[in-house]
Order: structure tokens, then C-alpha cells, then sequence
């Protein structure tokens, strides 16, 4: 062998070389932020990310409680509502899609703050609409902020928080969506008593400021850094980190550092991860579970103020009913939180979906308002449950270099869910009635339920007696839903199906 021939021999290794170095920092990286404690430190980053959250949500939610208004200010008809409600999940389809792309490019830190400026602007808009074209154009500037931020703070939660914790504290971010849809609607219900709807969106801009904040204490992900080759800012990133935790302790020594072998560095990268190996059936299985939830959800929740003011309701006193049901969200999500930890992430998924497509059938059924309100707040309490799991469950199927992409994409094909729903409930509103719609929603969240519970990831079973306090615990929707003896049946032989 010539000297050129080991030239060339050891140039064309150079890369593999390379890639291995970088995983093992990688590697070396996520050692060192898995064994620090959780203090007030990561908490505070979290409190960060979670209060942006807060308020994309409230902005989402705004539509729920303002639909009929806008309805009556430029005379639109329920095909054209669905439509304009339809406009924002459009948006959020090409925020959603892009986002992951670009936070795995660029960081997630980044693209998280350019996208509160994007719902800031939208949200602006829209309050200073003057045509229902004008508004459609808003709303689908401020979903597309909206989407750019949903996926890349799972991602940023899931790098920053150590593994043991990071389940629960999705969970909770994904909890504080029920507590902006709450504030929404009290905003609304107040506002609406002074003012006009478009006061709703002006006011809900003003937090777009809260960008500044993140700017300032969020840090960039030091595996994201690490994983794209920027050692220098990983390696500083992860000091710093480790020193204010060490601060919060006291000044006590940290864990001493589990090193732990590289993952084989991948030749396949980008998008076509999604679809090599095992990611391919996780890909289909997660695409088709944000496809039909998030369809069932959007549709109906868009519609529900609108509804309620179908039968009759005042739109003030329609504010305050889905004002009412949607405060079981928040238990919702707070049972969700720990079940992801303590019964597993599929398992909490699979009821929650299960479980609200019921709730949606006596919803649709109710013949008297003391059902509506029981059977809402029932619906409210598996739904946002459910998606405290689903934010919980998606990033983890993913490794770092794909993770933003990964729950990108699945969250744009949810969101081309999400469109379409409003707009179909709009269509065969007129025609199927509310049972009919509500009995749409339940059967989306029925092929979402099937979806997790075939192609799904298996999760460790918890002990007999988590299990059994579960079940205890569900009995009392079981009486709260009055007709529900197969809720409770339905339950039983999911869990043990998984």
C-alpha cells in the first residue's frame, strides 16, 4: 500500500471519526445534565417556558369564546365560521412543520422567541381586523406563530429537564394550556361586557413582550450545541447550568458523572430518520394519533361557545358554561401528570382518549343542562388530560438530532387535523345537529386510541396497587356520569390490554 493510499484511507475515515467524537460528547453532555439534581434552577427555566406557553394558549383558546360574536359582526354563515376557525390551524400546520426543521438547524432558543413574535404580531392583527378576509389573514399569522412554539418547548423541556422528571414536567406544560383557555375565556367574559371582541385579541398581544424574558434566562440546549458541533458553547452552556445548581444546593458537590458509551453515530439524518429503522412505525403510529386527536379536539372545542349559544344560551352565559367545564382541565392534567409517571405514558393516553370520546357521546346526547354541565365537565377532564400525555409521550420516541423535527412534523400533521375539523363541523352542522358532531369528535378519538394501542410503544407496568387505586379513583366519574357503566368497563380492559 503506497503512502497516498493511507492518505486516502484515513481521509475517508476523517468523518466517521468525527461523528463519533461528536456523539460521545453528546453523550457525555447528557450524562452530566441526567445526574444533576432538580432544584429551583430548572424549575425557573421550566416556570420560563411554561408562562410563554401560558399565553400562546390563551390566544388560541380566544376564538372559542368569541366565534359567535364574530359570527354575528360580519354575518358569516357556519360553513364560513368553520372556515375562519380553520384559518389559524393552517397556520400553526406551517409553523408546526417548519419549527422542528428549523430548531434542529438553528436551536431551539431561537426559534422559540421568534415565534412568541409571530402570535404577538398575529394577535394584534386580528384585533385590528375590519373584514372577516382581513381576520382569516390574522388568524393565520398568529397560528403559524403558535405552531412554531408548541413543538420546539416540548423539545426544550425535554433536553433541559432530567430524565426521572421529565414525563411529569411536560405533563405540567402542556396542564398550563387549560389554565390559559381559562384565562381566555374569563378575559373574554369581562371584556365582552365593556367591549367588543377585537379588544380580546389587543389585549392578549401585550405578552408577546414576555420574549424578552426568555431571551434573557432561557439558555440554548447544550445537546442541541453538542450534537451540531459547537463544543466550546455546549460545554460552557452545561458549566453554567451545573454552577447555578450547585448554588441551589448550598454549594454541595454535584453527583459524581455516570459516562456512559456513545449511541453508533447514524449515516441517516434529517428527515429520513423519521422513516429508517424503528422510527418508522413510531413516525406512522405518532402521525395518525395527532392526526385524529387533535381533529376531534379543534373541532369541537372551537364550536363550543357557538353551540351552547345555538341552544339557546346568551353569549355572555356561553362564555361562562365553557368557562365552567373547562376548570376540570385542570384536575385533568394534574391526574395525567402523575399517571404518565406511575402507570406509563401509553396506558395514560390510551384512557384519556378512550374515556373523552365517551364523555363526547353524552355531551352530544344531553337532554337537560345539569347533563351538559356534568358530561362537559367530564369531556374537559380526559381531553386536556389527554394531552398532557400526548406531550409527555411524543419527544421521548425520538433521539436528540431529530427530536424538534420529529415532533414537528408530528405536530403538523395534527394540526392539518386540527383544520379540518372546525370546518367540517361547520358543514354537517346544519344537517347532522350537534349529536351528530359530537359524535365525530368521539369517533376521531377512538381511531387515535387505536392507533397508540397497536403500533404504540410498550410502557413497564406499575404495581397492582397503583392500579388499583386508579381504578377506585375512576369509579367516581363512573357516578358522575350517570349512564357510564362501560366507562368504567372500557377502562378496566384497556388497562390490562396494555
Amino acid at each position: 500500500m503506497t503512502i497516498s493510499d493511507v492518505a486516502a484511507a484515513a481521509e475517508s475515515r476523517a468523518p466517521a471519526v468525527a461523528r463519533s467524537a461528536q456523539a460521545q460528547q453528546v453523550a457525555d453532555i447528557a450524562a452530566r445534565l441526567e445526574r444533576l439534581p432538580l432544584t429551583s434552577y430548572q424549575r425557573w427555566i421550566f416556570g420560563i417556558i411554561a408562562t410563554a406557553w401560558f399565553f400562546d394558549s390563551m390566544d388560541l383558546a380566544a376564538l372559542t369564546f368569541v366565534l359567535g360574536s364574530i359570527r354575528q359582526t360580519f354575518g358569516l354563515s357556519t360553513a364560513e365560521a368553520g372556515l375562519l376557525s380553520s384559518m389559524s390551524f393552517l397556520g400553526m400546520f406551517a409553523g408546526a412543520a417548519s419549527a422542528g426543521l428549523l430548531a434542529d438547524r438553528f436551536g431551539r432558543a431561537r426559534v422559540f422567541q421568534v415565534s412568541m413574535i409571530f402570535w404577538g404580531l398575529g394577535s394584534l392583527c386580528c384585533g385590528l381586523s375590519t373584514t372577516a378576509t382581513a381576520l382569516g389573514a390574522s388568524r393565520l399569522l398568529l397560528g403559524f406563530g403558535m405552531g412554531m412554539e408548541f413543538p420546539v418547548a416540548q423539545s426544550m423541556v425535554s433536553e433541559i429537564m432530567p430524565a426521572r422528571n421529565r414525563g411529569r414536567y411536560i405533563a405540567f406544560l402542556e396542564g398550563f394550556w387549560p389554565l390559559g383557555f381559562i384565562a381566555s375565556g374569563l378575559l373574554t367574559y369581562f371584556v365582552l361586557q365593556v367591549a367588543d371582541w377585537r379588544w380580546v385579541f389587543i389585549l392578549q398581544a401585550i405578552p408577546a413582550v414576555f420574549v424578552l424574558v426568555v431571551r434573557r434566562f432561557v439558555p440554548e440546549s447544550p445537546r442541541w450545541l453538542a450534537s451540531h458541533g459547537y463544543s466550546e458553547r455546549a460545554e460552557a452552556t452545561v458549566r453554567k447550568i451545573e454552577s447555578r445548581v450547585r448554588d441551589r444546593l448550598g454549594g454541595k458537590d454535584l453527583p459524581p458523572v455516570v459516562r456512559q458509551a456513545a449511541a453508533p453515530a447514524s449515516e441517516v439524518t434529517g428527515l429520513r430518520t423519521l422513516f429508517s429503522g424503528i422510527y418508522a412505525k413510531r413516525t406512522t403510529m405518532l402521525w395518525t394519533l395527532w392526526f385524529f386527536a387533535l381533529l376531534g379536539f379543534y373541532g369541537l372545542t372551537t364550536w363550543l361557545g357557538a353551540l351552547l349559544q345555538a341552544k339557546g344560551f346568551p353569549i355572555t352565559k356561553s362564555v361562562f358554561y365553557t368557562i365552567l367545564i373547562s376548570l376540570a382541565g385542570i384536575p385533568g392534567f394534574l391526574v395525567s401528570a402523575w399517571l404518565v409517571e406511575s402507570w406509563g405514558r401509553k396506558a395514560t393516553l390510551v384512557m384519556n382518549l378512550l374515556c373523552g370520546a365517551i364523555a363526547c357521546h353524552f355531551y352530544g346526547s344531553a337532554a337537560d343542562q345539569t347533563q351538559l354541565i356534568i358530561a362537559g365537565l367530564c369531556m374537559q377532564f380526559f381531553l386536556f388530560g389527554m394531552w398532557s400525555a400526548l406531550y409527555a409521550y411524543t419527544p421521548e420516541l425520538y433521539p436528540t438530532h431529530v427530536r424538534a423535527t420529529g415532533t414537528g412534523f408530528a405536530s403538523a400533521v395534527g394540526r392539518i387535523g386540527s383544520l379540518i375539523g372546525p370546518y367540517v363541523i361547520g358543514v354537517i352542522l346544519p344537517a347532522a345537529g350537534q349529536g351528530g358532531v359530537f359524535a365525530l369528535g368521539a369517533g376521531a378519538f377512538v381511531v387515535a386510541a387505536l392507533a397508540v394501542l397497536l403500533l404504540g410503544e410498550e410502557n413497564p407496568r406499575p404495581d397492582a396497587g397503583k392500579h388499583f387505586a386508579l381504578m377506585g379513583a375512576l369509579r367516581a366519574v363512573r357516578f358522575g356520569l350517570g349512564r357510564s357503566t362501560g366507562l368504567v368497563i372500557a377502562i378496566g380492559r384497556v388497562r390490562y390490554l396494555l
